[in-house]
């Protein structure tokens, strides 16, 4: 099994007809997702890629039956995109933008999880299950099917420890770009409680960094429930007090949000946290090898 999208997701791209939408849309239909409408206003009765494009969601799904959203649209308008895919049922909308306003992303994010549904992002590459589906703007050949789940704050490392996993002979059920925005749809704890209940996924992987405090918080529900096993890695152990690295949400403030304090938290539930990258795969290697 996987969670969030499997090979029968019916997939609704909005801002297909832009540049960056067009791009992927290509390539997630090249890997076998089931990309069944394109939605952007004053554009309907086009195609891409032989995909039909749509005015209003209410259109494409009355037509398609599509049931996920993936959004490639400017920062200025992904709020009303998201609010009609989070009135129009799509579910989970994933949210792949930059540069949104953070009262813009509090607005949809609250709305969303008061109506029931899931966002990845804002400012994320995505999810992918192996072999199944993708919805995301990951490399996806450094990703094969297998028992662990991987959610990751940062895209490149995300991409560099699927690899090194890959390359071990071990494989992913489904990864989640969660996305490092200060202000995200869904953190490390909604997405572990996904993974808990998918029978296949026998392990999972945190790639969290400096700033917030999504991994304490992670620590702090694993303490008090039952998990699968987990292995970290904590990006950022040199950045310095006050200085943003990368992402808006990787900052270290008052002294809240340093690696050595996420890595000290999750150590001290349980949670094996790699030095390196390179060392997740050995770890995961054993755990897997003791079930």
């Amino acid at each position: 099994m996987t969670i969030l999208i499997n090979k029968d997701s019916k997939i609704l791209v909005q801002g297909i007809t832009g540049r960056e939408g067009q791009f992927h849309t290509k390539i997630m239909l090249e890997y076998g997702s089931k990309i069944v409408a394109g939605v952007t206003p004053g554009k309907g009765g086009q195609e891409v890629h032989g995909v039909p494009v749509y005015d209003f969601i209410s259109e494409a799904i009355e037509e398609t039956e599509a049931t996920t959203s993936i959004l490639f649209i400017p920062a200025r308008f992904v709020a009303d995109a998201v609010y009609e895919a989070i009135e129009s049922n799509l579910n989970p909308i994933v949210v792949i933008t930059e540069g949104i306003p953070i009262r813009d992303s509090i607005g949809f994010v609250n709305y969303a999880r008061d109506n029931g549904i899931l966002i990845i992002g804002p400012n994320c590459p995505g999810v992918i299950s192996p072999k199944e589906c993708k919805m995301g703007v990951m490399p996806s050949q450094v990703f094969r099917k297998g028992p662990v789940g991987i959610i990751a704050r940062s895209g490149t490392l995300f991409y560099e420890i699927a690899a090194t996993l890959t390359d071990a002979g071990i494989g992913q059920s489904t990864c989640v770009g969660i996305g490092g925005d200060p202000i995200i749809g869904s953190d490390f704890v909604e997405i572990v409680q996904q993974f808990n209940k998918d029978p296949e996924t026998k392990a999972v992987v945190i790639i969290g960094e400096i700033g917030g405090d999504a991994e304490e918080r992670l620590a702090d529900y694993v303490q008090e429930n039952e998990v699968k096993p987990i292995v970290a890695f904590i990006a950022g152990k040199t950045a310095p007090p006050g200085k943003r690295m990368g992402h808006a949400g990787a900052i270290i403030s008052m002294g809240v949000g340093s690696a050595e304090g996420k890595i000290n938290r999750l150590s001290e539930v349980g949670i094996q946290v790699a030095d390196v990258p390179s060392d997740v795969a050995k770890i995961l290697a054993d755990i897997l090898n003791s079930i």
